[in-house]
């Protein structure tokens, strides 16, 4: 018998392990090329093994919960076995991985990070009678194309159980009408363990902190967090608990720079038949300040400082569900206005209806939130760990300004902006965050009215 191992896939940069969800083959059955073995989930991406073998599975080396590490192995398939023979069905060995507990403050990187806390958050969605199971896959697929949890009861599934797959979801997602109505079940509920992230700043036991209480009223809605609602929230209250924030703020006159983009927004959007916003400018201006001041894009581990050599500016995008998602424009200093425009525009549409691959989440080393587009004038944004600092850019608005000319002072209407820049008081002190963001605004104040793009 030839036993061959099917590995945990690379899923993208710096994501180092996933954490089983679903197992859709058991022991003993047979399996073919590509058929999907197992659902997986990392911190903002679900997805399934493939098998890539064709034979029986022999060993399913972990059990549902557990994390496993990139390329290490999660079965065993025997591939001489025939189609008709039957393998021996032996109970599964679960193979107990290896925690290691680290007290970094960092975790190394922020997905490590982030892992851990999607270990915590495995969520599994049943009715009271104990019945459908709905994978996370599954779920997401269902968000993003707007089916509600009653429809989603009535799609047949061909899974174990009954379970509904990819396949089932799909195939009714383009054919809706052949879909059969299935008996009525209680309202799903969601079976959670809540763990408070790791502050990881010190070897001291963290103390368990008291919830508040909250009293439920007649009429009040009870809505369940979904899996990344949960992980933005243990994220945030991370950051807030590692990094001792700071916000600096500066108003920028960013009046040649609207004129500039008035002026040739028709003919770029004839020539490349895309738009071009502000949001691509912000993010060449960050990356030039940055390239000025490179102690912005470091990250702390303990008593270390790591500088990092890529400038890679995040983006922070509000999907439909209200969820927001961090793609990363990698080496954003490299590239001139038109590829970052390009490259702005592409992950920001994909963003939205949740088609991002895991590297295009990964890698950020700086990050930029534009809360001007829901209509704010400011915002004091949380640092997005483990980097060390993030600014949000608010509305342009018209407002009356005093202008300094060779006859004197005047008054003008003229575009304003305020841009605000939250850094970690550890490393960043007062002089380099005003310094940074004060930099970021000169070169969207000196914006040159004859820019090639």
């Amino acid at each position: 018998m030839a036993e061959k191992p099917i590995l945990m896939p690379k899923m993208g940069e710096s994501i180092a392990e996933a954490t089983v969800i679903r197992w859709l083959k058991n022991v003993g059955e047979k399996v073919e090329k590509d058929e999907p073995l197992v659902e997986i989930a990392t911190d903002k991406v679900d997805s399934e093994i493939p098998s890539t073998e064709a034979g029986i599975l022999v060993k399913q080396l972990y059990k549902d919960g557990d994390v496993v590490k990139v390329g290490e192995p999660v079965a065993y398939i025997d591939a001489d076995a025939s189609a008709g023979a039957s393998a021996p069905v032996s109970t599964p060995t679960p193979v107990v991985a290896e925690t290691i507990v680290s007290p970094v403050a960092m975790a190394q990187t922020i997905e490590n990070e982030i892992s851990q806390i999607a270990q915590n958050h495995v969520t599994q969605m049943v009715n009271s009678d104990g019945g459908r199971f709905y994978s996370p896959l599954v779920l997401n697929i269902a968000r993003a194309e707007g089916i509600s949890m009653s429809t989603l009861e009535t799609i047949p599934g061909t899974g174990k159980d009954g379970r509904v797959t990819k396949s089932d979801i799909l195939n009714f997602v383009n054919n809706p009408i052949a879909a059969a109505p299935v008996a009525s079940a209680p309202a799903p509920v969601v079976n959670t363990q809540v763990a408070q992230p790791t502050a990881a700043v010190s070897t001291e036991t963290a103390k368990v902190e008291s919830k508040p209480a909250i009293s439920i009223n007649a009429g009040d809605e009870i809505i369940e967090m979904d899996r990344v609602r949960k992980l933005i929230a243990d994220h945030m209250v991370m950051s807030k608990r590692v990094s001792p924030h700071v916000t600096s703020f500066v108003e920028a006159d960013v009046t040649n720079l609207v004129n500039w983009r008035n002026r040739v927004k028709d003919s770029f959007k004839k020539r490349e038949g895309e738009n071009i916003t502000f949001t691509p400018i912000f993010i060449q201006a960050i990356a030039k300040a940055i390239k000025d001041f490179p102690m912005i894009n470091v990250s702390i581990d303990g008593d270390k400082i790591i500088k990092k050599k890529n400038v890679n500016v995040g983006m922070a995008v509000a999907q439909a569900n209200g969820n927001l998602i961090v793609p990363v424009i990698k080496n954003a200093d490299t590239m001139n206005l038109l590829g970052i425009t390009r490259t702005v525009n592409d992950l920001a549409a994909r963003a939205r209806i949740n088609k991002l691959t895991p590297d295009e989440i990964q890698g950020g080393t700086y990050t930029v939130t534009n809360v001007g587009s829901f209509g704010n004038v400011m915002g004091t944004p949380v640092i997005n760990q483990p980097q060390v600092a993030i600014m949000a850019v608010g509305a342009i608005r018209k407002k009356p300004a005093v202008i300094e000319t060779e006859y004197g002072d005047v008054i003008a209407i003229r575009h304003m902006m305020y841009l605000s820049h939250s850094y970690d008081h550890r490393v960043v002190d007062g002089g380099l965050g005003g310094m940074f963001v004060r930099k970021v605004a000169d070169y969207l104040e000196q914006w040159d009215m004859n820019t090639e793009i």
